[in-house]
């Protein structure tokens, strides 16, 4: 099946090779994730998994969230998640999906939300050349001028200028399994990936 699988960002580290070469790798715990509801053209007009992760309390969720979950058998689950264009063969509902999917080599794409850093300037948001410091300047860390004068007299769209940054969902592509654990559901995967620490994260093969 085509189809991916969502997990919880540990933390990073570095892991050393046959070589002794340090490779910065990050530990994911993914799944085990189960199908909660699958979708097909005659029936939603498209083909698509559903998956469940991070089981809760009941009271945690709604009423509605608990009855869609109750037509699979779930337990109470925090996350839902959807894939679209998989093959629907061998997947039935209350199908557990774990780390086994994965081997070592794979590579994977994985998305999350990237770490909310609040409101931020041109100089840390866009990486703009502050103003001379000394000889009376007061342009410090202004963003200078955003536009011409009477022509055309206006801001023209997609300026750069201050703003929030992060919080914003990202993908990374082609990221290889460097090592995976079923036993304890995880995955080591080489390079970064976006968000914090617990950041929700999906993986999905490339």
């Amino acid at each position: 099946m085509n189809i991916g699988i969502l997990g919880t960002k540990i933390g990073m580290t570095q892991v050393f090779d046959s070589s002794g070469l340090a490779i910065p790798v990050t530990i994911i715990k993914a799944g085990p994730c189960k199908i909660t509801q699958i979708k097909t053209p005659e029936t939603d007009g498209y083909s698509s998994i559903q998956i469940g992760y991070y089981d809760v309390k009941s009271s945690v969720l709604n009423k509605a969230k608990l009855g869609h979950l109750k037509k699979s058998n779930s337990s109470p689950v925090k996350y839902l998640k959807e894939y679209k264009n998989t093959t629907l063969q061998s997947a039935s509902l209350g199908t557990i999906i774990s780390v086994s999917l994965f081997t070592i080599g794979d590579k994977v794409s994985i998305t999350g939300k990237t770490t909310g850093k609040g409101f931020a300037g041109t100089i840390k948001k866009h990486n703009f050349t502050r103003g001379p410091m000394t000889h009376g300047s007061k342009n410090h860390r202004e963003p200078g001028s955003i536009g011409m004068g009477t022509t055309p007299g206006r801001v023209y769209p997609g300026k750069k200028m201050a703003g929030r940054l992060g919080g914003k969902q990202r993908t990374v592509k082609n990221l290889p399994i460097i090592i995976t654990n079923v036993e304890n559901n995880l995955l080591v995967i080489k390079g970064a990936v976006p968000g914090k620490v617990g950041n929700l994260l999906s993986i999905k093969k490339s």
